[in-house]
């Protein structure tokens, strides 16, 4: 994953590896699951003190208080002081600059065989 912001903990990328070996598919379901490790299991969400608590298991034990609200305040697209399901997926492809190059190749492949699929049907 990369870095947030200026003078942030830099990440090495790993989703794209991760989507060249499993797909789009496979990696949608890698991120709900590291959604389900990080998240409150009674609130449904990553919440701060959960990303705190948790962030040990993602090899994020280093990252400081500040770091860790950065990241929040950056996926937070509703401004609710939590992370849903979507907003962390959408979150890590944000922090991939790679995988946000490749969501592009993959968005044009469903399209393209989607219009085979529809144009095989008539």
């Amino acid at each position: 994953m990369a870095g947030i912001g200026k003078g942030s903990v830099e990440f090495e990328d790993l989703l794209p590896v991760i989507a060249g070996k499993l797909g789009g598919e496979g990696l949608i379901k890698e991120l709900c699951k590291g959604f389900r490790l990080l998240m409150d299991k009674e609130k449904g969400v990553i919440t701060l003190e959960s990303l705190r608590r948790n962030s040990a298991m993602m090899g994020l034990q280093d990252l400081k208080e500040e770091e860790l609200a950065s990241m929040m305040r950056e996926g937070d697209l509703d401004s609710d002081g939590v992370l849903s399901e979507m907003e962390f997926c959408v979150l890590m492809f944000r922090l991939s600059p790679q995988l946000m190059k490749d969501s592009w190749f993959w968005l044009q492949q469903a399209l393209h065989q989607e219009l085979n699929n529809n144009v095989t049907k008539s």
